[in-house]
């Protein structure tokens, strides 16, 4: 089977970041920008999701637009956007990095993820297995940054916290291995956008 994967090299720092992005928006892209800065990545991709398990998929935008819409909101040659999962089948986050990790061994891949995701990490399937796999650094979100510490989660990841003082290098660090990355944070959720955009007022 032929997967068209963004471009990547051995010894490369990439950051995996991934959800529905439904819609895409500038809080996904300063994330991203902040997770490219502080943790000094190579590359970053957004793996547009073909539908997230925890949600009501129900009324989903297709997968094109989604990724159309998401390449449209970032000019960042270092940022790519892709729907990878749909291609190999892969409902759950686990299995989309198992099966990069066997693609391409030789990157540094770091998962990225909101505060506000950490908070209900423990849901997610295999989430102790994903922190077995891969690096996951944490960024700040408005209202979510003592919850996200002090979820469940957060308090199985606390013994392998690394400091932030040493983002530069977390992505080559052996997992489990967890940051909390802090920085300018943005208000804006899909959620939201979605709201307003049936209830505009």
């Amino acid at each position: 089977m032929m997967v068209r994967l963004p471009r990547w090299a051995l010894g490369q720092k990439i950051g995996l970041m991934g959800g529905s992005f439904n819609p895409p928006h500038e809080g996904h892209l300063l994330i991203a920008l902040l997770a490219l800065r502080r943790l000094r990545l190579d590359r970053l991709w957004w793996l547009v999701t073909p539908g997230n398990p925890l949600k009501e998929n129900a009324g989903l935008p297709d997968l094109a637009a989604r990724i159309a819409a998401a390449r449209a909101l970032t000019r960042d040659p270092r940022i790519a956007v892709t729907g990878f999962e749909a291609e190999i089948g892969a409902r759950f986050t686990h299995d989309s990095i198992a099966w990069l990790a066997r693609r391409a061994p030789g990157v540094n891949f770091v998962w990225i993820m909101g505060a506000d995701n950490l908070r209900q990490f423990h849901q997610w399937r295999r989430w102790r297995d994903i922190a077995d796999l891969v690096p996951i650094a944490v960024i700040d979100r408005p209202g979510s940054t003592h919850g996200a510490i002090a979820s469940r989660a957060g308090a199985a990841l606390a013994p392998f916290r690394a400091p932030e003082r040493d983002a530069a290098r977390f992505a080559q660090r052996q997992p489990p291995a967890f940051l909390f990355i802090h920085g300018p944070r943005s208000e804006l959720s899909s959620s939201a956008l979605r709201r307003r955009r049936r209830d505009p007022a």
